[in-house]
């Protein structure tokens, strides 16, 4: 009796083992086209605030950070039909609250450095002394690069990794030497690294 529990405990082990891989192999062959999306998002809201914020008004111009979200959502939904359903994993599960997670916070602090810069929040109230616009943006590329990186190891994938690592360390640093408006470059460059180049060598990978 208790060999036959051994073994039931190792063949659940087993079963939970595989159906881990499992997912693990599901979500990374479904995951070129949402990496190339959001990374075009944004890429190209990057350029867009970076380009208004220099020629028409200043910082104020963060707020539209609120609207990349919701456009790159929609996408994403609309990406996800076409995909066909996938069913619902513990793996799939814990990258979506990963990017949440990074999604609520960034967007949410692009926000409040737009209200910042229009004059709608006062500076003191959120910064009461030191109000650095460097550090923020590399502080978003570093949890940039850290969603990056725990998805290709959650997903036991060396290419996001790498992608992920340079470019959250890679942004961080770079972000410190662009004033203002020219600090977005960076954020632009970091989602081609952190995004889209992954995103491309897993669709190529796939078509294999």
């Amino acid at each position: 009796m208790e060999e036959n529990n051994n073994m039931t405990a190792e063949r659940s082990l087993e079963i939970i083992r595989e159906s881990i891989e499992r997912s693990q192999r599901t979500i990374n062959k479904n995951s070129a086209i949402p990496l190339i999306w959001w990374g075009l998002c944004v890429v190209i809201f990057s350029l867009l605030i970076a380009y208004l914020w220099n020629n028409h008004g200043g910082p104020g111009w963060n707020m539209l950070w609120a609207a990349l979200w919701l456009i790159g959502y929609a996408g994403d939904r609309i990406i996800g039909k076409r995909r066909g359903s996938i069913p619902t994993t513990f793996v799939g599960k814990t990258i979506g609250h990963v990017w949440a997670t990074f999604g609520v916070f960034c967007c949410g602090m692009g926000m409040i450095l737009g209200f910042i810069g229009s004059g709608m929040l006062p500076m003191e109230l959120v910064m009461p002394k030191v109000y650095v616009f460097g550090c923020i943006t590399s502080i978003i590329s570093l949890c940039f690069g850290m969603g990056t990186t725990i998805t290709g190891l959650v997903i036991r994938n060396r290419t996001i990794q790498v992608c992920g690592l340079l470019a959250g360390l890679g942004g961080f640093f770079g972000a410190l030497h662009f004033p203002d408006h020219t600090q977005l470059y960076v954020m632009a460059v970091v989602a081609l690294i952190g995004l889209i180049v992954p995103g491309v060598v897993i669709f190529i990978q796939n078509q294999k």
